[in-house]
């Protein structure tokens, strides 16, 4: 008889509560809580010794990433915003319990100089630098383009490419050979929403510069890849101001459930570590059969 676990079934399908959050939402008033790994995952050294940077790192896919590496034997510095302190601290915890560093950053990714000193605290800190992980994001649900204003359409901008460009900026300089970015992008810049219209155009826009980058960091062995979420349950669901649509969140993949952020993790493992030495380029759909 197998003992393979049935991917429909390894997490739930409902309950998810939708009252809205606002931005950027936290943890503990997520309900059901997500799983980022916190009883599940066990590392065995693929990351030993690597120092990582990692926005966005407080909560959701983020915290799952973080969990990982440091369990892997990553040191792990976390940029989040101020009111995500205690989603930051708790991640912080995690990483200490796995016998590594962490690295608490507060502050907005939306200013540039905020960027290049996070870089330069983790490096700082850790003495060095290996795995870059661009993961902050803003999304917000759109009732039409006529409705979209324009401060909103900059804050999505800034927040998800203006922060990734000023950090792999002020981070390549201090890569060696056999370092990685590893950027979040998602199943929308393949497949956009109407109502997410503006995060898609970022999300397309993030594969382009990995596809760029692979091709000029290759020439000094930097690997640049991206994960390419599909539904995920995360603080930024309820924070997206649709509680309408949250109880049928994710029933519309393959495997008719959302997935956990706990889910997203191994192919950051597998990207930042020699598993993935051959790897530039891609992107790793985790989107539960959704097709990119």
């Amino acid at each position: 008889m197998s003992t393979t676990d049935d991917p429909r079934d390894d997490h739930p399908a409902d309950g998810f509560d939708g009252t809205p959050q606002s931005q950027p939402g936290l943890t503990g008033d997520t309900n059901p809580a997500p799983d980022h790994g916190e009883s599940s995952y066990v590392g065995t050294g693929k990351l030993t010794g690597r120092r990582a940077l990692i926005t966005g790192g407080d909560s959701g896919i983020g915290r799952a990433v973080a969990i990982a590496f440091a369990r892997e034997g990553a040191d792990v510095a976390i940029v989040h915003l101020p009111e995500e302190q205690e989603d930051a601290a708790s991640t912080a915890e995690l990483i200490a319990e796995a016998g590594r560093k962490a690295l608490l950053i507060p502050g907005d990714a939306r200013d540039e100089k905020f960027c290049v000193d996070a870089v330069e605290q983790t490096v700082a800190a850790f003495g060095g630098l290996d795995i870059l992980i661009p993961n902050a994001a803003y999304q917000k649900d759109r009732d039409g383009i006529e409705n979209l204003e324009t401060a909103e359409f900059q804050r999505v901008i800034e927040t998800n490419l203006y922060s990734m460009l000023w950090f792999t900026r002020a981070a390549v300089p201090h890569l060696e050979p056999g370092s990685s970015i590893i950027v979040t992008s998602s199943i929308q810049a393949f497949s956009p929403s109407p109502g997410l219209v503006d995060y898609a155009m970022t999300k397309a826009a993030q594969v382009a510069f990995v596809r760029a980058m692979s091709q000029e960091l290759g020439e000094r062995g930097i690997r640049v890849n991206a994960v390419a979420p599909g539904p995920i349950w995360t603080p930024l669901i309820p924070a997206t101001d649709w509680p309408e649509k949250v109880e049928e969140f994710g029933k519309d993949t393959p495997l008719g459930r959302p997935g956990q952020p706990a889910e997203l993790a191994p192919a950051y493992v597998l990207l930042a570590s020699d598993d993935g030495s051959y790897m530039s380029g891609g992107v790793i759909p985790v989107t539960g059969g959704k097709p990119l």
